[in-house]
């Protein structure tokens, strides 16, 4: 008697097979595979610079060069930290080639956040930017001598266009073209950009990378402790830049709005390493900017845009809409937050477009759920993604739920993650077996309906979603207790009618700081030791925090409280 097929089958675009086979090969023969069919391509749009397909790898080579030089090998980690710009793309696909494993770093982390990503990783290299190059030179100078960087590369943003400055957003005059001197490094040898592309790479040595290599290293928080680093190989990234390639409708044609940040999962995967298979040309921002946005869609035609819901209800506000041109999108879609009904109906009534919400995980390389293009449901994750076997189960007992109860979506495919880098313990309690299939617990409660699609109804892990940005309060309020005059904290959501949830401190001061520190005290304070979307925007100073019987702060209790006068 043949299997039960998937519900979901039955809305399952008609062109796509329910499982690929990836490519089996390194990420980096993506880019020399691109470069060898399409030499003169546009790769990479950054204001009005572009390189082509074969600039892009020679740069890549000359830099692994560089990084070979300085010892960098076979499985070594390298830190990875700036905005959107070329030589992300470049640095990245360099580390790749030098057979060495990314370690991309969100560039809003401060110095004391920093710290953790050159020791847990053991990392003795890292390429930066120039404007964010202190932070990690006083998050390294704070590490005893043999834990420190031994060697940075830095660049500035200017190296990868050569744009009027009038053409700049005006906010972003002195940060994109301000040319800062290069810092010192304690220990170590810092060199220009220029300078890692100046060699030839003649002498560089074979890339051995193989699909089950270790890739990528890209850190998520949790519910306790530090972050984790999600081991990624060469095959689970293969596989979901592949799928999305396919999911997408895409071609080599495609120009694609790269403006999601490309040390996110979404970013690298979903638009950088898809492009980058598919050959499409990339059109970088550095950040969001709606206006420029609006004139980058109109100027370039682009046609795939992977965004933050919030991305789009902001241009849409924007009082030049309508002298931009969109019509050249075919495609348009993202995660990290629900897109509100009104405005998908909008860009449907208008545009002719659906807005295909997505639903992943770093542990998943992005989508592991997706709506088809052509059949999407509005505030819904969608339905397993290529490959993906995906399942709801009671959270207690691990068994799978009927259709349409809520409990824990788990996820099965050839996209998740290895397990936690240095934490067996906690890659053993990540994953399970069901029927012969080793499962991947996301920690988010869910329900599917009778056609298959999945939607989030509940949090079964703490955790403050802001405008897409994950924000874990165990790392906020660890970094809180270094504050002198705060004897305890405890870190709540409340409600943002534009960022959908911000951070919201609870706190208790220390007997002599009382009547001497104020609520914007604290929040400046945390503005300078973590980063933008982690620091709380809203301060509450009370005298004790709810406790259960055991000591433990009762932060669902404040929780439900907030969201009561929410």
């Amino acid at each position: 008697m043949p299997a039960r097929q998937p519900a979901h089958y039955k809305v399952w675009p008609k062109r796509l097979p329910h499982k690929i086979t990836p490519p089996a090969i390194s990420l980096w023969h993506n880019l020399a595979v691109s470069a060898l069919r399409f030499p003169d391509k546009p790769a990479l749009v950054f204001f009005d610079s572009v390189l082509t397909y074969r600039e892009v790898m020679q740069q890549a080579e000359r830099l692994a060069t560089t990084l070979h030089g300085m010892g960098v090998r076979k499985g070594d980690r390298v830190v990875l930290n700036m905005q959107n710009c070329p030589q992300w793309v470049i640095a990245h696909f360099a580390i790749l080639r030098a057979n060495a494993v990314v370690v991309p770093v969100n560039p809003m982390n401060r110095a004391e956040e920093l710290k953790h990503y050159i020791l847990d990783p053991d990392a003795k290299v890292a390429i930066t930017t120039a404007d964010l190059a202190g932070e990690l030179v006083k998050a390294n100078d704070q590490l005893e001598p043999a834990q420190r960087l031994a060697h940075m590369i830095v660049t500035h943003y200017s190296d990868a266009f050569e744009t009027r400055p009038d053409a700049l957003p005006e906010a972003w005059r002195d940060w994109l073209g301000t040319r800062h001197a290069l810092p010192e490094l304690a220990g170590g040898r810092v060199i220009s950009w220029g300078d890692a592309l100046s060699g030839s790479a003649d002498d560089l040595p074979a890339h051995t990378a193989t699909p089950p290599d270790l890739a990528v290293l890209p850190y998520t928080s949790g519910t306790t402790g530090l972050p984790k680093g999600c081991m990624h190989t060469h095959a689970s990234i293969m596989h979901n830049a592949v799928a999305t390639c396919y999911w997408g409708n895409s071609t080599s044609e495609n120009v694609v709005l790269s403006v999601v940040p490309m040390f996110h999962i979404t970013g690298m995967v979903s638009v950088m390493h898809a492009s980058i298979y598919g050959a499409s040309t990339l059109v970088i921002m550095p950040r969001w900017d709606r206006e420029l946005a609006g004139r980058l869609i109109s100027r370039w035609r682009v046609t795939h845009w992977t965004n933050i819901p919030t991305m789009v209800i902001d241009l849409l506000a924007s009082p030049n809409f309508a002298s931009f041109d969109v019509s050249s999108l075919v495609y348009i879609g993202g995660g990290g937050a629900a897109m509100p009904q009104a405005v998908a109906q909008r860009l449907w009534e208008h545009y002719g477009l659906r807005f295909a919400e997505g639903y992943g995980l770093t542990e998943t390389a992005a989508p592991s759920h997706s709506n088809p293009p052509d059949a999407t449901k509005q505030q819904c994750l969608g339905v397993p993604f290529i490959s993906t076997d995906a399942r709801v189960v009671d959270p207690l007992t691990l068994k799978e739920v009927p259709q349409g109860e809520q409990g824990e979506i788990v996820m099965c495919g050839p996209q998740n993650f290895s397990g936690y880098w240095k934490r067996p313990e906690a890659t053993e309690a990540a994953f399970f077996e069901l029927d012969g299939k080793r499962f991947f617990r996301s920690g988010d409660l869910g329900r599917v309906d009778e056609e298959g699609y999945f939607f989030i109804t509940d949090r079964l892990k703490r955790m403050i979603n802001a405008s897409g940005f994950k924000v874990w309060p165990a790392e906020v309020e660890a970094l809180m207790f270094r504050h002198p005059a705060i004897q305890e904290a405890c870190i709540i959501s409340t409600r943002d009618a534009y960022r959908g949830e911000s951070v919201k401190a609870v706190v208790v001061l220390r007997t002599e700081a009382k009547g001497k520190t104020t609520e914007d005290d604290i929040i400046n304070w945390c503005k300078d030791n973590m980063a933008a979307y982690k620091y709380p925007r809203v301060v509450e100073f009370v005298d004790a925090l709810p406790k259960s019987g055991s000591g433990k702060v009762m932060w669902r209790a404040l929780q439900e409280a907030e969201s009561e006068r929410s």
